[in-house]
């Protein structure tokens, strides 16, 4: 029952994280600033209860790892800006775990038996569905901006900096507990070199560091959870905030839908969702 409780904090921080960061307000630069911030402060102190080994190798792969986060998470920050947040989330979640699926299949030899072919095939196939019920959008004027394209580049990109982040520690076999600090550097010191020029550190900056604290607990749950729960139990739970996120905007943030885009936004996420736990048994 500890375990599931965990499991949950993910679940909850993650899934109202975008709703969070975009009732802040700020330019994507500022938010991802602000949330790299937040993720260092809270890593800074978690370091010295930790008690881990870090080797410079360790410490220079998990920094690597932050940077590709910083590069996912500015673009779905962008994404969230052009879309919303009911559009973002569940195309970027689905993209993540088909991404990471394939990689853990070419990469790692997964999906060894025939039944975890068939499974992991089903869920894939399942993702693809809902993210095409949750792009759904009906016969608008033909001057309506919300083009169905809109974002998908920086969705894309997006997916490619967050399979970085996780792919890259366990190519390289590094424990989570170990890679918090330097990661969180790498997130930072990403932000930076991404962000360029300009107004980068404002009020809306200090803002979303809560943000960036709500990451970095739901990150230590999800780290507590996979020894207590297993990995597949873990993972699958972290993939659930999608639903938070997606109807908290649309209830909170009064992102417009249809009641026909409702209904399909609603079993377009439960099929990403139960996708994602399809995922998370091949790993048994």
């Amino acid at each position: 029952m500890t375990g599931i409780l965990f499991a949950l904090v993910p679940t909850l921080m993650w899934g109202f994280l975008p709703v969070v960061v975009t009732k802040l307000g700020g330019k994507p630069k500022s938010q991802l600033m602000g949330t790299s911030l937040g993720a260092l402060i809270f890593a800074l102190c978690t370091f010295v209860f930790a008690h881990t080994q870090l080797t410079i190798f360790t410490a220079v792969i998990s920094f690597i790892s932050g940077v590709f986060w910083s590069f996912g998470q500015m673009n779905q920050y962008i994404a969230l800006m052009k879309i919303g947040v009911s559009k973002t989330m569940p195309i970027s979640t689905g993209m993540q775990l088909v991404g990471v699926a394939l990689f853990g299949v070419i990469v790692f030899h997964e999906w060894s038996t025939v039944a975890k072919i068939a499974l992991g095939v089903t869920a894939i196939l399942l993702i693809i569905i809902g993210i095409f019920l949750t792009t759904y959008r009906e016969n608008t004027d033909a001057g309506d901006k919300d083009h169905p394209l809109k974002g998908m580049l920086n969705l894309l990109f997006s997916a490619v900096g967050y399979m970085g982040y996780i792919v890259i520690l366990r190519y390289f076999n590094i424990n989570g507990w170990t890679a918090v600090l330097p990661q969180s550097l790498g997130m930072f010191i990403g932000g930076i070199l991404i962000s360029g020029r300009g107004d980068t550190f404002n009020r809306y900056t200090g803002r979303n560091i809560i943000p960036g604290l709500m990451w970095a607990i739901g990150n230590l749950g999800l780290l507590i959870a996979t020894p207590l729960v297993g990995v597949a139990t873990s993972f699958s739970f972290s993939q659930m905030g999608i639903v938070i996120s997606t109807l908290g905007g649309i209830l909170i943030l009064k992102e417009r839908k249809s009641r026909k885009q409702m209904i399909f936004v609603v079993i377009g996420c439960l099929l990403v969702v139960i996708g994602g736990i399809c995922i998370g048994l091949t790993r048994r």
